[in-house]
């Protein structure tokens, strides 16, 4: 059976009722990698606090290169292992940077994942939270360079992936982070996750992935199920370490990419929340007139399929139609075969012509 290779998206960030909490897409991933044979998505979606999966179908790749991926700028190249090292923000208390070390050192003795060293940053990264715009969760880097001077030296001692741990505020809105870990809110720290993670993409151009340093907080029994694996360990380092084991290499495009095992031109379908379709990445599987595959998953966002004509903009339910749809596509069946009612086909006059 042939593949069809597909990007997952989940914008970080703006509330998805799927994928807006730690690895509460997964499933949703896995029933699309099996449906497509292939599937392209970023650590968002895979990443679960200390809980995740290897999948030999599932592609991990940091959000900005993603973007960069579905432009046609970038090709992947499938690797055994990663060799990872970790970026430490240096104003991460002792005690929580030593159950970081000890995190990595189990990923070493109990999965064989080769985490090679740790840096840390020459000042402290200082991260701002701001989820005042719109209900999006956003925030900034007050020492950019810092982070990237890190990177750069673990880059120069050979190591190929980089995980990133950045201290956050203590002072965190306790009110909305309980409203988000009862399912009603909107993750207060992604936004800012994603831009360390975008950082360290664009200019070192390597498989990267953020964990962030929390204290600890007082148990809430109203816990939605969504949120619980962000409860159950001391870090969200591992699937960290996990997703960028076997991330693939990012490779510029040239007149010869032997060494390719993904190009972006095999990419046949992208799919992505309703209403989350003004992104990047979706934008240009339009222009490269790729099947975008619309999911009904409610989210805080409004640019929807009511924003495009585009032919081959399909909206469907839920992500159980989602990977019957590619399924349909990876096996060369009409999926308007399948609908009802079935119309005829109809007589090519000089009225229905297309230019």
């Amino acid at each position: 059976m042939a593949i069809s290779p597909t990007i997952f998206i989940l914008p970080t960030g703006i509330g998805c009722e799927i994928g807006g909490f730690a690895g509460d897409a997964l499933p949703s991933a896995k029933l699309l990698a099996s449906a497509s044979g292939c599937l392209i998505t970023h650590p968002n979606v895979m990443n679960g606090g200390s809980l995740s999966e290897k999948n030999n179908n599932i592609f991990y790749v940091e959000g900005y290169n993603l973007d960069r991926f579905a432009k046609g700028e970038i090709g992947l190249k499938s690797v055994k292992q990663q060799k990872i090292g970790i970026i430490f923000d240096s104003s991460i208390k002792h005690e929580i940077l030593i159950r970081h070390l000890q995190v990595a050192d189990a990923c070493v003795a109990t999965l064989g994942i080769d985490v090679d060293s740790y840096v840390l940053t020459k000042k402290p990264l200082g991260i701002v939270i701001d989820s005042r715009s719109k209900g999006i969760s956003g925030g900034l880097i007050k020492n950019p360079d810092t982070l990237i001077e890190a990177g750069e030296s673990l880059i120069d001692k050979g190591i190929t992936a980089i995980a990133i741990v950045a201290k956050f505020p203590d002072n965190l809105d306790l009110i909305e982070t309980n409203t988000y870990r009862e399912g009603k809110g909107v993750d207060p720290i992604s936004g800012v996750e994603a831009v360390i993670s975008h950082l360290i993409s664009k200019f070192l151009k390597v498989p990267c992935a953020h964990a962030p340093a929390l204290s600890p907080i007082e148990l809430n029994e109203n816990l939605d199920a969504r949120a619980a694996s962000e409860e159950i360990g001391y870090t969200f380092l591992p699937s960290v370490l996990i997703g960028l084991s076997k991330a693939p290499d990012l490779i510029e495009l040239t007149d010869k990419n032997e060494h390719i095992t993904l190009h972006p031109n095999q990419i046949e379908s992208i799919v992505v929340p309703s209403g989350a379709l003004g992104g990047e990445g979706v934008l240009a599987g339009i222009e490269r007139g790729l099947n975008i595959i619309s999911v009904k998953n409610e989210n805080i966002l409004n640019i929807d399929n009511n924003n495009f004509n585009y032919p081959k903009l399909i909206e469907v339910d839920n992500y159980l139609e989602a990977a019957g749809l590619i399924l349909a596509i990876r096996e060369g069946i009409n999926f308007k075969s399948i609908k009802r009612p079935l119309n005829n086909i109809q007589e090519l006059t000089s009225n229905n012509k297309q230019s």
